[in-house]
């Protein structure tokens, strides 16, 4: 299995988030990446760099006004008056506001709240660049599925927050939406997004609510007492054309590797049904019993397990990484996922 990484990751590094009412140190921090890359090493796969992301391919999934924000917002940032190092809104648009007629203007304040859905994604001078580094290594990995095979991006920031035309949750690029989009313009009639990261894929799901030629399937904690709070429960099943192509399958907290795998094969089973011709996977280690924040109880095994369910299913895959914040032993995870896939 062909694998991509990005120097250009090692730009985002932020400082801090808000959980409840206190700042904690960013849990989202390069050395992510180089806990992940010790876990290919283990599994004796070296990582390619891969081709820049076109802009074309990012517009297929982004608007253009949030990607001309990431782009350029940073520099008007730090001209302000006593700005922090991080962009991290104070304000976001009330719905009684827009409904009003309300928009955002010019002012980079009033754009950020506009762009982004939380404080938990704050943006720095090297965000952009490492978010387009992820976005490069998930079209890497399309690319390959594309071909018929099974490759894995070390995609930092992970993305499967992000919506369309906002920021959050650590994400800042759509890299799970990128690439299922640049499969189905590669030419697969219909591609399926799995999600097995421990937090449900808000930003994915509202990608392709409406689309019924990309099914999306989120494994997640209940989010009635988990981020995105929102969403991501069972009875979202999608709009329009996409009526009954999205299906949430929300876990209650403590939930270990055979509850999870039980989901994760409702999933494979709705996959089959569905015909897709190609798979994208979320793939976050989040829902290990050892994370920070812990909402799930993964085993190293289940993670194994989980890898060969899904390469069983004999689909072409682009892995896309999400979350996982023990760097201690995201190399690990990483590892015995990529063991129990088998190639």
């Amino acid at each position: 299995m062909k694998a991509f990484s990005d120097p250009a990751q090692e730009l985002h590094s932020p400082r801090f988030f808000l959980m409840r009412g206190r700042l904690h140190p960013n849990y989202e921090v390069p050395a992510r990446a180089a806990s992940l890359a010790a876990g290919l090493a283990r599994a004796g796969i070296a990582p390619q760099r891969p081709a820049p992301a076109p802009r074309a391919a990012l517009e297929a999934v982004h608007s253009a006004a949030f990607l001309d924000f990431l782009r350029d917002a940073p520099a008007q940032w730090a001209a302000l008056p006593d700005a922090g190092a991080e962009m991290v809104a104070n304000i976001h648009p009330a719905p009684e506001m827009l409904a009003q007629g309300g928009f955002a203007g010019s002012h980079p304040v009033a754009q950020l709240g506009q762009f982004t859905a939380d404080t938990a994604c704050p943006i720095g001078p090297g965000t952009w660049q490492a978010a387009l580094g992820a976005a490069a290594c998930a079209l890497a990995a399309a690319g390959e599925a594309a071909a018929g095979r099974s490759a894995y991006a070390l995609c930092r920031p992970p993305g499967h927050h992000a919506y369309a035309a906002r920021a959050g949750g650590h994400c800042y690029l759509n890299n799970a939406a990128i690439a299922a989009e640049a499969l189905r313009r590669a030419g697969a009639a219909r591609v399926a997004v799995l999600d097995i990261d421990s937090h449900h894929g808000n930003g994915t799901q509202g990608i392709f609510w409406e689309r019924g030629d990309v099914m999306t399937i989120s494994v997640h904690a209940d989010p009635d007492r988990y981020y995105p709070w929102y969403v991501g429960r069972g009875g979202e099943t999608g709009a329009g054309a996409g009526g009954g192509c999205n299906l949430n399958l929300p876990l209650p907290f403590g939930t270990g590797d055979a509850g999870w795998l039980d989901s994760i094969a409702i999933g494979l089973a709705e996959i089959r049904e569905y015909g897709a011709d190609a798979l994208v996977l979320s793939l976050g280690f989040d829902a290990s019993k050892d994370e920070p924040l812990a909402a799930l109880n993964v085993t190293e095994d289940g993670f194994a397990r989980a890898g060969a369910a899904i390469a069983a299913a004999k689909l072409p895959t682009a892995i896309i990484q999400e979350g996982g914040y023990n760097v201690d032993l995201l190399g690990t995870l990483l590892a015995r996922f990529l063991d129990g896939w088998g190639d």
